[in-house]
């Protein structure tokens, strides 16, 4: 087995339920990375509850849940994780944006706290560690896979992260908002060569100045990071509420027509990297 990543949630800012939202997804953002016998589970959006069942059916017994942030969209699906409270399991959880801010594990425990959850976070009995780290670290959570990050410009901080296993290598890069016409160096030396790239495409060209200081970014900058960086294709992530399934048809087919490379992603959506 080599590098696959399959798509549970694509949607940003919040879950969208209703009939419009049935082609391209509307859980917020979960992505699996497989690789070889290893799962990694990127962000704990309402897309995660859908992969909990995969792991349960397949009875995968580690995971590693890497999360870009704290804010609501990426971690509410995280009460929802079936997984986490099957104690034969062992869900190790990292984060690069709060080890100076009391640790994810205190962010995590506020969520499932009374009067906001009736569960706490303590009856998760597979979570065996929560761990904290710089944005900009290296490590190996295994001796074929090596996860390199960067911090990225969103408020109260966020952490992007390189997956290298097999030669092949799959890039997360949400949630950041680019500076226009001064590229981030930090995600260009992180995507450098890479095969996937997964970036923050919440906003389209004409949206974006309106919203300035929201965090967020666009496809045109994630494409033109990806082409820069020579990465092989762009997974245009991370999709605006207010864009329904017209709108995402309309923006697939400018996306498509502007370089083969850019892929928009669905819920259900699997890229092997082999």
């Amino acid at each position: 087995m080599g590098l696959s990543v399959r798509f549970w949630g694509v949607r940003g800012s919040i879950a969208c339920g209703s009939e419009a939202y049935v082609k391209y997804g509307g859980n917020t953002s979960c992505v699996e990375v497989a690789a070889g016998n290893h799962r990694f589970v990127l962000d704990a959006g309402t897309g995660i509850r859908g992969l909990s069942k995969t792991f349960v059916a397949e009875d995968v017994r580690r995971i590693h849940l890497l999360l870009s942030h704290t804010h609501w969209d990426h971690i509410n699906g995280l009460p929802f994780f079936r997984a986490a409270y099957d104690p034969c399991r062992t869900v190790h959880i990292l984060a690069g944006h709060l080890k100076n801010h009391g640790g994810i594990h205190r962010v995590l425990s506020l969520q499932m706290n009374e009067p906001v959850f009736p569960v706490p976070l303590a009856a998760m009995k597979a979570i065996v560690e929560c761990e904290d780290f710089d944005a900009g670290d290296s490590f190996s959570l295994y001796p074929d896979v090596r996860i390199r990050t960067t911090a990225l410009n969103h408020p109260n901080g966020a952490t992007a992260y390189r997956i290298e296993y097999g030669g092949k290598s799959a890039c997360y890069v949400t949630d950041t908002e680019h500076v226009p016409g001064n590229p981030d160096e930090k995600i260009l030396g992180l995507i450098e060569g890479a095969d996937l790239v997964i970036y923050d495409c919440t906003y389209t060209e004409d949206e974006f100045p309106d919203r300035l200081g929201w965090g967020h970014s666009t496809w045109v900058e994630g494409m033109k990071l990806c082409q820069t960086a020579g990465a092989r294709q762009l997974a245009i992530f991370h999709h605006d509420p207010d864009h329904d399934d017209v709108f995402m048809e309309t923006l697939e087919a400018e996306a498509k027509a502007a370089w083969a490379g850019n892929i928009i992603t669905r819920e259900g959506m699997v890229i092997d990297l082999d």
